[in-house]
């Protein structure tokens, strides 16, 4: 038996909204939409992919994390090549940069929907 990573999914209260975000950030192509589960893919290949799937009654994660509060069950991380030029084009898709930032060579940011995710340097 062969087993293989098909999907990551982000549960939100906007699938489509935050597919658009991970699309224009990530430069992959929309599979399906629905008004409650979007899936994109990279542009060459079908799997691993990125998958949003709706959850109304979504609670945000706190960072840094904190005991007695929503914590972070998973995040993305994203490498780039230009950490600052990353940052500043994630910012302007939607993105919120948080104010503690753990490493140097990576930026801890928000998604639109209040998902952390990081953006990395190769060798980071």
């Amino acid at each position: 038996m062969t087993t293989t990573l098909g999907a990551f999914v982000l549960g939100t209260p906007d699938p489509p909204a935050l597919a658009d975000f991970y699309r224009a950030l990530l430069g992959w192509q929309e599979v399906e939409r629905r008004p409650e589960w979007v899936r994109l893919r990279a542009p060459e290949q079908e799997r691993p992919g990125l998958s949003f799937q709706l959850e109304i009654d979504h609670e945000i994660p706190v960072w840094p994390p904190r005991p007695g509060t929503q914590q972070m069950q998973a995040h993305l991380d994203v490498l780039v090549d230009d950490l600052e030029a990353e940052t500043e084009r994630a910012c302007g898709l939607g993105a919120t940069l948080e104010a503690h930032q753990p490493q140097e060579d990576v930026r801890v940011l928000r998604d639109p929907h209040g998902h952390p995710f990081c953006l990395f340097l190769p060798g980071a």
